[in-house]
């Protein structure tokens, strides 16, 4: 009898035991967390700065989200990291990242509407970007048009961004919409380059022509026929005068401009009806969502490289950022987003209801290219020189040789060229007798010429020194030269390494003194590959001729820097 006692009473002493266990282990761990709470709130290390540059139609929703953070006093590195939002135009933060920090602090972090941006970053200045980029909202493209136009386009078959061009190209286009008194149905779409509605519903146009309906567009695809001749009509039925930026077209349409749409994301619209993009208010305007497939703004947080500790900050906003509340903040100013909130009740001639099948985004690198793409076709070609540097360390294995990532990228930008003049020189030392340089295909039209160009980047084959000076001032000279007349004329120099020999920077930059001129502008653009480099020098000489550097790790990233570089007036 005792012993069958004994056996609760050992169980209840052993859970006993595990309970007090339980409770001690529990009094330490919140013993550790009050201690760490206030360790954090005492900030060991004091406060540090994590400054965020945000694209306009997100940064309200942004601020708020910062005020949330700052109260609650993270700390990392043991620091306490303090948000501080600064709201900036993409262009303008890309411009700073590429070309050189002007406006206040550089920012360790950005928010731009648009992976196109970041993308454009990356093609320009790779190593400027410290993480992947994540979606924090999206907002859809759409077309903004007037009142009047709204019952005609829903009454009727609406539209699709593929059919854009013979839309635009018909001299009756507003006759499918049952209005052929209202003549042409035109789209004012403000540079590509610099407009990121503009260059995403160019893609879901571009998208439409191809065999894949829905995206995403491939570098191939610009080349098909039907897709360059669906670029060509559109860029020939541009309507006159079109405004620089999105939102200066949508004031002009409320005043009753000279066209019929505009692209935009749904976000700005709204922002525009209420005059909260610093512009007057005027007349609102209308979305009218496509049918079938339609492109969206992605606004994409990325961390830019930097301090360590900068980088971690940036990646744990960018969590806090994707939490419901202010997800539902980002829900208040107008963004799709996944809080779950109601978007603005005070939003004339928005309806929230616009989003239609999204289209698979384009790559970084086809990206690029759409835009140089519609750069060529919308100003009936360039002429543009290419010098590519055939120096030994051009051999460097980076998957393939940097040379044959080279090639590839020439050949594929020759291809996607349906007018314009194209030609290749190669530059090493003593290439032909005692110059360092060689013409292996003349600036001519592509159109006539494509096989020729071809063979001529066939035939690049490393040989020894990087006489650059030397070899680009022959070409310049060439250009020159040979200028064309109302058509945009560049020179493009591809390398990897700095000038060994032959003229020096300063006699370099001296002969091309006064060649530049806004009569025969000819701006020099380099694209430089790996670390070895003298960056000073080549964006001196790029930036007294109007031109860019591009700066890339390795050679997998030429191909995109090109359609990067060919898109810009630089």
């Amino acid at each position: 009898m005792r012993s069958a006692i004994k056996w609760p009473v050992a169980t209840v002493g052993v859970v006993a035991v595990l309970a007090l266990a339980w409770l001690g282990w529990t009094w330490i761990n919140d013993q550790i967390d009050q201690r760490a709470a206030v360790v954090s709130k005492s900030c060991p290390e004091g406060d540090s700065v994590l400054r965020v540059a945000v694209t306009p139609s997100a940064a309200s929703a942004v601020e708020e989200a910062a005020k949330r953070w700052n109260v609650q006093k993270t700390v990392i590195a043991d620091h306490c990291v303090r948000v501080e939002v600064v709201a900036h135009e993409s262009s303008q933060v890309f411009d700073g990242l590429t070309s050189g920090w002007t406006v206040g602090d550089k920012p360790h972090a950005w928010l731009p509407e648009s992976s196109y941006w970041v993308n454009r970053l990356s093609a320009a200045e790779g190593s400027a970007i410290g993480s992947a980029a994540e979606s924090v909202a999206t907002s859809p493209i759409v077309l903004a048009v007037g009142f009047e136009a709204v019952k005609p386009l829903e009454d009727h078959d609406s539209f699709t961004y593929a059919d854009l061009a013979g839309l635009t190209s018909a001299s009756d286009g507003w006759a499918r919409y049952g209005k052929p008194e209202w003549g042409k149905f035109t789209v004012a779409m403000p540079d590509p380059a610099a407009n990121t509605a503009s260059v995403l519903a160019l893609q879901c146009v571009i998208a439409g022509v191809s065999p894949q309906r829905s995206g995403p567009v491939a570098v191939e695809t610009l080349a098909l026929p039907e897709v360059q001749q669906n670029l060509a009509q559109l860029a020939a039925a541009r309507p006159a005068n079109v405004p620089r930026t999105t939102v200066d077209a949508l004031v002009e349409l409320g005043k009753s401009a000279s066209y019929s749409a505009v692209p935009v994301a749904e976000v700005d619209l709204y922002r525009r009806n209420l005059g909260l993009d610093g512009r007057p208010v005027g007349k609102p305007l209308y979305e009218v969502a496509a049918r079938g497939p339609s492109p969206a703004a992605d606004f994409p947080f990325v961390a830019l490289s930097g301090d360590e500790s900068k980088v971690r900050a940036a990646l744990k906003f960018r969590d806090f950022l994707k939490e419901t509340p202010q997800q539902q903040s980002f829900n208040h100013i107008g963004l799709r987003a996944a809080g779950g909130a109601a978007y603005p009740q005070n939003s004339p001639g928005i309806r929230w209801d616009s989003a239609t099948t999204s289209l698979i985004p384009a790559d970084a690198t086809t990206t690029q290219q759409i835009s140089a793409t519609w750069t060529n076709a919308a100003e009936g070609g360039q002429v543009i020189t290419v010098l590519v540097d055939v120096s030994r360390s051009m051999l460097t294995n980076e998957g393939k040789t940097r040379i044959d990532w080279v090639k590839q990228a020439l050949h594929g930008m020759a291809d996607r060229m349906a007018s314009g003049a194209l030609g290749i020189w190669e530059f090493s030392r003593r290439l032909e007798a005692d110059q360092p340089y060689k013409q292996l295909t003349p600036t001519s039209p592509i159109a006539t010429n494509r096989p020729a160009v071809h063979a001529g980047i066939d035939a690049l084959q490393p040989a020894t020194g990087t006489h650059l000076y030397t070899s680009l001032d022959a070409v310049y000279q060439s250009a020159l030269s040979s200028y064309t007349v109302g058509k945009r004329n560049r020179v493009v120099v591809i390398t990897d390494g700095p000038n060994d020999g032959g003229l020096s920077f300063a006699q370099v930059k001296d002969r091309l003194r006064g060649k530049n001129t806004t009569q025969r502008k000819l701006p020099i653009s380099f694209l430089s590959i790996g670390p070895e480099l003298n960056r000073g020098e080549l964006t001196d000489l790029a930036r007294t001729t109007g031109g860019t550097v591009s700066v890339l790790p390795d050679a997998r990233g030429v191909d995109g820097a090109l359609g990067q570089l060919l898109s810009n007036d630089g």
